[in-house]
């Protein structure tokens, strides 16, 4: 509370003080009031420097509080907030915990407001200081379904064992529309989780992945078996420039997001388990987490749902060649790491030397798969009379196939065989019979 003001007859004397007051009056005039010898002075200031009558008009009193501050339970509720997203394995920064309590119905403080709290509750996390948003060049297409980005990234389950999570996402709205845990990091799989995103959300113009084997290899001089997939449904694949991770930022940036979250669940047991957790973490990151790269306040499903979607794509009209059926068999890879098919020689490599690898092949492309589904190698069909299709890779010369081309294999030299018979001496010019030697 503040302090009772004296009374306006105690200022005017005090503004109308004489000069020539004897010694010892301030000090018994304020004695006799109540008041401080400070208030005398700063009145008698006042009157000098404004005069008696400025010198009585009261001014308003100073709060001993902040009114403005925020208020103890808002204090409370933005770190309690903070402390269950970050328990949950969601992002947990000022604009997070700002974007949870508004969908709550609070009314929280400001961004900068909730980062003070958190420096002066000691949650705040120092972080180096990172490069300013607006040197990035930002790219986004349109429409949703304009272009789906794929990639896949690694965790480990509660007994070790290493599987493979892909995830795939709207370009757009940064919507994820599916994710698959999968055995290995398999064209299998790609195809999987691709086919179950095309039957919740259509089918888009665009479909951007890595160089991988398993996902689009053409940079490679092969044909891989997710390409095939969506060409024929009229999608265009498209891939970044090899060792150039940033094309694929956003998907980057999603696996950074799905691992911070992983580490916070209870670390599961089988693939199903970590299935059912990263489906509830796509729930959650499509339907409540306020998107930083969107407009302000939008989640990826609201921002999808704000645009409507790219028209989709026109499938290529059948040929002869793509209406044959696929066939596939299977065949043992030999000791030079070759598999004989349609009368050629495919070399695998020297790591699948007698392992039996399963082929698919039609009139346009073969593809070559591990007894786990993980593709080998593919190719287009070789013409009839090809002998041998080599992996691109540089042949040792001990392994049995020569490095030429056409891998020809090494003749070697016939001698004459040698007979059990006595050799005879040879004769010198005359005709007589030369001595040993």
């Amino acid at each position: 509370m503040n302090k009772p003001q004296p009374d306006i007859k105690i200022r005017h004397a005090v503004a109308t003080w004489p000069a020539d007051a004897p010694r010892g009056a301030v000090s018994a005039f304020c004695k006799k009031h109540q008041v401080s010898r400070a208030w005398f002075y700063q009145v008698r200031a006042a009157a000098v420097a404004v005069g008696p009558v400025k010198a009585l008009e009261k001014k308003p009193p100073i709060p001993l509080g902040r009114p403005s501050a925020t208020a103890p339970a808002m204090v409370d509720l933005v770190v309690d907030t903070r402390a269950g997203l970050m328990q949950a394995g969601f992002d947990h920064g000022p604009l997070s915990v700002v974007a949870k309590l508004t969908r709550q119905g609070f009314a929280p403080p400001s961004r900068a407001t909730v980062a003070r709290i958190f420096s002066r509750a000691g949650a705040a996390v120092p972080e180096p200081r990172k490069k300013p948003r607006s040197a990035y060049r930002r790219f986004v297409y349109p429409q949703p379904n304009g272009c789906w980005q794929i990639d896949a990234t690694e965790w480990l389950l509660a007994g070790g064992t290493k599987v493979a999570v892909f995830q795939l996402i709207d370009d757009h709205s940064r919507l994820a529309l599916a994710s698959l845990v999968a055995t290995g990091e398999t064209s299998a799989a790609a195809i999987a989780i691709a086919t179950l995103a095309i039957e919740r959300h259509g089918v888009p113009e665009k479909f951007l992945s890595d160089n991988g084997a398993a996902l689009n290899p053409t940079r490679r001089g092969r044909t891989g078996a997710l390409v095939g997939f969506l060409k024929a449904r009229g999608v265009q694949p498209i891939t970044g420039k090899p060792h150039k991770p940033t094309t694929q930022g956003k998907n980057e940036r999603f696996h950074q997001t799905l691992h911070t979250y992983l580490h916070r669940q209870p670390p599961a047991e089988l693939m199903s388990e970590l299935q059912a957790q990263i489906d509830a973490f796509d729930r959650y990151y499509n339907t409540e987490r306020e998107h930083q790269a969107l407009a302000p306040g939008l989640t990826p499903q609201e921002a999808w749902d704000a645009t409507p979607k790219a028209p989709g794509p026109t499938p290529p009209e059948p040929d002869a060649a793509a209406g044959t059926e696929r066939r596939s068999t299977q065949r043992r890879v030999d000791r030079q790491g070759c598999a004989t098919v349609l009368g050629t020689h495919f070399r695998m490599g020297k790591e699948h030397i007698g392992a039996t690898v399963h082929i698919v092949y039609d009139e346009a492309t073969i593809l070559f798969f591990d007894p786990h589904g993980t593709e080998i190698i593919s190719h287009p069909r070789p013409a009839k009379g090809t002998a041998y299709v080599g992996n691109g890779k540089t042949i040792r010369p001990h392994s049995g196939i020569a490095a030429d081309p056409v891998g020809a294999r090494k003749k070697r030299k016939h001698y004459p065989r040698k007979t059990g018979t006595t050799p005879q001496p040879a004769q010198d010019p005359s005709g007589q019979p030369s001595t040993w030697s």
